[in-house]
């Protein structure tokens, strides 16, 4: 590790930062360059963010091993091949990883609370996948029409146990307890309780236990769009 590389906690997550926000520029503002310099026809080729927030699409370093963790190999091969927010929203997730090893490389020699507290700075800003899919962090406040129904909408109780409607678990809008006291599960009829996880079906609107339907909030995390046991077995559903 080069004696130059960040070593407290507050530079590298000035480091950190500085990444991030090259990253987030290329993906957003510059979207346009960006997409044009990932020519499938060229070989392998990588999104860098530089520590004086500037951004690169270039071939990856030639050093074995490398001198940093290395970002994801070969992002312009897929670029024709995927829709272009999707395969935008794939690097983006790529280049959260990426920029998580990088910290944690420079903090090899942190002690366990500097590691915890590098995490939660890092933590506290949004993902670059949440910045390039418009996603909400968890800190926003809940917008005036959380209470639709729709892909992204989740709602959670008071002491933390999730009930949504979908795959996106992370309590971006919060709403009080009181509003699904008289909420009734599908499966059995038990009232809501705010210490059990429920899943909602996007199909008919009814909500269930999880356990009632045998889907946990893992499991619910990669579902879609969740289809009740009544509405699975409906033809043309």
């Amino acid at each position: 590790m080069p004696s130059s590389s960040p070593r407290t906690v507050e530079e590298i997550f000035k480091d950190y930062s500085a990444r991030r926000s090259a990253v987030i520029r290329a993906l957003t503002y510059d979207v346009d360059e960006f997409y044009s310099l990932c020519d499938p026809e060229k070989e392998n080729l990588c999104l860098y963010g530089h520590p004086d927030e500037s951004w690169e699409v270039t071939l990856p370093a030639e050093e074995v091993p490398p001198e940093l963790p290395e970002p994801a190999l070969g992002i312009n091969f897929a670029r024709d091949g995927m829709n272009r927010k999707d395969w935008l929203s794939l690097i983006a997730v790529h280049s959260d990883s990426w920029l998580l090893s990088v910290a944690f490389y420079f903090g090899a020699r942190l002690n366990r609370n500097e590691r915890k507290r590098l995490f939660s700075l890092t933590n506290d800003l949004p993902t670059i996948f949440e910045v390039v899919t418009g996603r909400k962090p968890v800190k926003d406040k809940p917008s005036a029409d959380s209470g639709s129904k729709s892909r992204n909408s989740a709602k959670r109780s008071i002491d933390g146990q999730i009930k949504s409607n979908n795959k996106l678990l992370d309590g971006s809008y919060v709403e009080d307890e009181d509003e699904h006291s008289e909420t009734l599960c599908g499966s059995c009829g038990g009232n809501y309780s705010a210490n059990e996880f429920w899943i909602g079906c996007d199909i008919c609107e009814r909500w269930y236990h999880g356990k009632c339907v045998k889907i946990t909030p893992a499991k619910a995390e990669y579902i879609q769009q969740y289809k009740c046991p009544s509405c699975s077995t409906k033809k043309g559903k």
